[in-house]
Formats: structure tokens, sequence, C-alpha cells
């Protein structure tokens, strides 16, 4: 895929989970497992995002972990079983939240990236998505899903392209 006449190759773009938190909404199931290694359909839910990132030719996974990190760690490796590589950025003895642990991770992500959380699964065109942000010539883009109040109280709402 080309824009702005540059090649893009989902490959090398890399992809930070943010799979941190306490999950304490989720206790008490959450306090020896974390929320991304949850069974859901005979696997951790963790596992069902990577194939679907592999599956839309994204390959650079970089893990934000921070609560049981080593867990995930311990189950993923370096996510050559599932056809990515997988790289850990640990928070520490402080969990440092989404906007201290993409600063933490930098150094591995690089510029340009795509940040997805870990408990959300999102089958999107990571394609299209890319490219608009590519050809936006902005710092960032981000994707939302406006749910009207169906699942949720809804958070965000948007007009003519604007978030408010």
């Amino acid at each position: 895929m080309k824009a702005r006449g540059e090649e893009i190759d989902l490959t090398n773009w890399p992809v930070t989970i943010l799979a941190g938190g306490l999950a304490t909404r989720l206790r008490p199931v959450t306090e020896k497992t974390p929320k991304s290694l949850l069974n859901v359909a005979g696997e951790p839910f963790l596992v069902h995002q990577v194939r679907l990132l592999h599956s839309h030719g994204l390959r650079r996974i970089v893990l934000c972990v921070g609560y049981l990190g080593e867990m995930i760690k311990a189950e993923l490796g370096d996510g050559s079983s599932l056809g990515v590589q997988i790289a850990y950025s640990f928070d520490g003895a402080t969990l440092l939240g989404t906007g201290g642990a993409l600063k933490r991770a930098l150094p591995i992500l690089g510029q340009r990236f795509l940040v997805i959380y870990g408990d959300s699964y999102m089958p999107v065109d990571y394609s299209a998505i890319v490219n608009a942000f590519v050809l936006s010539g902005k710092p960032a883009l981000m994707t939302v899903l406006e749910n009207e109040g169906r699942w949720d109280t809804s958070n965000v709402c948007g007009y003519k392209q604007r978030l408010f």
C-alpha cells in the first residue's frame, strides 16, 4: 500500500497493547491472573488479539505491562508461536498509566505506531487506519466508536470529524 508516495508495510508498524492495569472490576478473578490472560473461548484474550493483528499483516507487538506482567511474558514469550515478534515494556514497581506506559515504550516503538487497549477486540481495517494517518500529515490519529449508549455510557461525542 502507498500513501503520499510512501510504501506502507504493516509488518514494520509496531502495535502497542496496553495490558498493565489492575482490572479491579473483575476481582477476585484478576487477583492472580492479569485480565489479558483470562480465558475466552479456550485461550487467553491476549492470544485472540495477537492473532487478529497478525491476520491484518501486523507483526511487531509491544506489550506495555504492569500488574502481573511477568505472567504475560511467560505465556506469550517472544511471540514466535503466534507468528509475531513481541517486545515488552514493563511499568516497574509503580504502575504508570496509559501515558506513562507509552512514554516508557517509546524507545522500542519509534515515532509511528498503533495503540490498542488490552481489553479491546477490534476487527477493523488496520490498513485503512494507517493509510488515513499517513495521508493526514497529522502527528496523531484516533479512531473512536461512538456507541450511542448501546453498551455503556458514551464518553465521546463527535461532530464533523471533531471530538468533544
